[in-house]
């Protein structure tokens, strides 16, 4: 290329596709709605349809949100439904994760141990729970629930594995039924009754 003038770059006008669009937030709301099972009508009035509500938390919320003062204690938790299927990683695979080397309190605060210690499960009565045992008693379920809960002072907290005890007390009250759980400080796995 000897001259400068054999290259020369001619920008078009720039195009998106209807693929690339973004929906507006209100179109995925109402479509969240939708595959939720709700209707919505056309004075924007989202309903249940035909569904029943029992176990979706509603009184609970309701509750809940009377109660918020300012000295409520701030929680963030993450959820997930697990689905148990041929394809799906068995549960005993994910208890036996949660309880790797180097999760526990101890460890993430910088012991000076050299051999870590594997996480030991909890229940509601128990110190240690049975991980077979555990996996055994949920394998003709249709799914579990895995929760991370993490309150904003975790870190003051002495007695993570009582807070964790009396959170899953409050979920069995609020919804009317006894759980069959396990836990390690930093998770709950939870499998319907």
């Amino acid at each position: 290329m000897s001259d400068e003038r054999e290259f020369r770059i001619r920008p078009g006008r720039v195009r998106s596709s209807g693929a690339q669009r973004v929906r507006p937030f209100v179109a995925q709301a109402l479509a969240a709605a939708r595959k939720a099972g709700g209707t919505v009508s056309r004075s924007g009035r989202i309903s249940p349809g035909n569904r029943s509500r029992f176990g979706r938390g509603r009184t609970a919320s309701i509750q809940a949100n009377r109660l918020l003062t300012g000295r409520s204690r701030v929680v963030v938790i993450k959820t997930r439904v697990v689905r148990h299927g041929p394809r799906a990683a068995p549960l005993s695979a994910h208890l036996n994760y949660l309880r790797r080397e180097g999760v526990t309190r101890a460890a993430t605060e910088g012991s000076n141990s050299k051999g870590h210690e594997k996480a030991r499960l909890f229940g509601p009565e128990v110190e240690t729970a049975d991980v077979g045992a555990f996996a055994e008693r949920c394998a003709d379920d249709r799914h579990h629930f895995r929760f991370i809960v993490s309150p904003e002072d975790a870190a003051d907290l002495a007695d993570l594995k009582g807070f964790a005890r009396e959170l899953m007390g409050q979920m069995e009250k609020d919804l009317g039924t006894k759980l069959d759980w396990v836990a390690v400080d930093q998770a709950i796995i939870v499998a319907p009754a």
